[in-house]
């Protein structure tokens, strides 16, 4: 009976589909061979590959950490373990200008099937099918090892839900319902297609700044070994690593809305990059991520956007003729990690409609839906901090299932630059860190900026309302 688990894949792939809050799986992958994957393991496995590691500083600013304003390195796993011991710095080697007690090191973002190309065998070491997501394995994954202190700004991902599974050492989410957008102050600078990043550091909210953020309504997490979070589509979160030593793997699910969002997006990418292209270059905004390859030019962000319309409407015939989205194995091969940040790469095809949600027809209530949820040691629902402890606590989920608060104190609750913009650190400098939250060096307070203006057009509600006007359009 040891073997058995506590969901059926069915089961598991019904509440991943349905909870609309996060939630903690327990005890689902117990037998995977991922959990063998420490950073020593992983190491051994690199077997000297250099992989970039993007560093920041462990004090926390009023001004996010956004990937814009942070170093790179390109390093081995077995010189950032070295690193991460705390050893005195090295007269030579990538992190030898970083000091561990000041600085913090991520190697975030990294697709499994890039890193291990060579060795697809590993891929099988990850079983997303135990989730109801048969074909889907580390191919359709990326990997996070980041040092204590690494942390990913508060964002919301534009495409699909997320599972996370740590693997070392713990994390901790501070996560944000999608009703708490105008709260978090959102803002498409430092850009990047699939994810909506605040101003607000969340760690040390500048409340005098944004004083809406008082109104968020926290959820807070401490991830450990070999748990699974399910982040629901377009919740907020801000993600820290509490333990020296942090490995952690996700894959993204793709859902029927993304079809929309994927429209939106290509809005947003088009006014961005004509709006930001047109300002002079030496102002020396970065206001595309590192991970971004290129501004596109508006030929192809409008073919871009002709390709996300079509998908969508093609999407909607096929509803309207089946009633919902065909899924099949096949086609859940075909999801991809990719999903997230390379989108223009993956392409906006009908197939890609075929995980059922409830997107066409009408959703049950909140109430109906978690009466049906089976919370209980299994799976732990990641409730709001209470008002007593908004502001200083966390809820740990522990393995056995139980809540426990943590009075941690300080604590509340991706990307595309050009290869000139990208700070590679060999020669030991640091891009300037005097920056506003818009990204802007020694921008005026009172003076409205480009970035001032982004903000409001591409707000969230507007692109959604000019993204359902174009359709009008094309449906006429």
């Amino acid at each position: 009976g040891e073997d058995v688990k506590p969901f059926t894949p069915g089961k598991a792939k019904e509440i991943v589909m349905s909870l609309q809050q996060p939630a903690v799986f327990c005890n689902m992958v117990g037998d995977w061979p991922a959990l063998q994957w420490n950073a020593k393991y992983l190491s051994a496995v690199l077997d000297g590959k250099t992989i970039q590691f993007r560093l920041g500083l462990k004090t926390v600013d009023l001004v996010p950490q956004f990937e814009t304003r942070c170093s790179y390195v390109e390093a081995t796993l077995e010189e950032f373990l070295a690193w991460s011991c705390g050893q005195p710095p090295c007269l030579s080697g990538p992190f030898r200008c970083y000091e561990y007690s000041k600085y913090w090191a991520y190697a975030d973002y990294k697709y499994i099937a890039r890193i291990f190309e060579d060795k697809p065998e590993i891929f099988q070491d990850i079983r997303w099918s135990d989730f109801g997501f048969p074909g889907r394995s580390g191919k359709e994954s990326t990997l996070w090892i980041g040092s204590e202190g690494a942390n990913t700004p508060c964002h919301l991902d534009s495409y699909g839900c997320n599972l996370v599974l740590q693997v070392q050492g713990r994390k901790r989410w501070h996560l944000f319902p999608p009703g708490d957008t105008s709260f978090l102050y959102p803002t498409r600078i430092p850009y990047e297609e699939s994810s909506i990043f605040s101003k607000v550091s969340v760690a040390n909210p500048d409340l005098k700044r944004f004083p809406e953020f008082r109104n968020t309504t926290a959820h807070v997490v401490t991830l450990n070994p070999g748990q699974v979070l399910l982040v629901p589509r377009h919740w907020w979160h801000y993600v820290e690593s509490i333990d020296p030593i942090t490995v952690s793997i996700n894959s993204w699910i793709e859902l029927d809305a993304d079809h929309e969002a994927r429209v939106e997006e290509a809005i947003t990418r088009m006014l961005v990059c004509a709006i930001k292209s047109a300002e002079n270059p030496s102002d020396g905004d970065l206001w595309l991520n590192p991970t971004e390859a290129e501004a596109t030019s508006h030929e192809i962000n409008l073919q871009y956007l002709n390709k996300a319309v079509s998908a969508y409407l093609e999407c909607q015939k096929a509803s309207v003729s089946e009633q919902v989205c065909p899924s099949s194995t096949g086609a859940e091969q075909r999801t991809s990690a990719s999903c997230k940040r390379k989108k223009r790469e993956v392409g906006c095809e009908p197939e890609g409609c075929r995980l059922l949600t409830h997107e066409f027809g009408f959703p049950p209530s909140t109430a109906e839906r978690l009466q049906k949820i089976p919370f209980g040691p299994h799976l732990i629902q990641v409730l709001p901090q209470s008002q007593e402890t908004s502001s200083m606590g966390a809820v740990a989920v522990e393995s056995d299932g139980r809540n426990l608060h943590e009075n941690e104190g300080g604590h509340f609750g991706k990307s595309h630059c050009t290869t000139k913009q990208l700070v590679m650190s060999n020669d030991c400098e640091m891009p300037p860190h005097q920056m506003d939250s818009e990204g802007s060096p020694n921008a005026s307070q009172t003076a409205l900026s480009t970035n001032d203006f982004l903000d409001c057009l591409v707000n969230p509600h507007v692109i959604s309302l000019v993204a359902r006007l174009l359709l009008e359009k094309r449906r006429v």
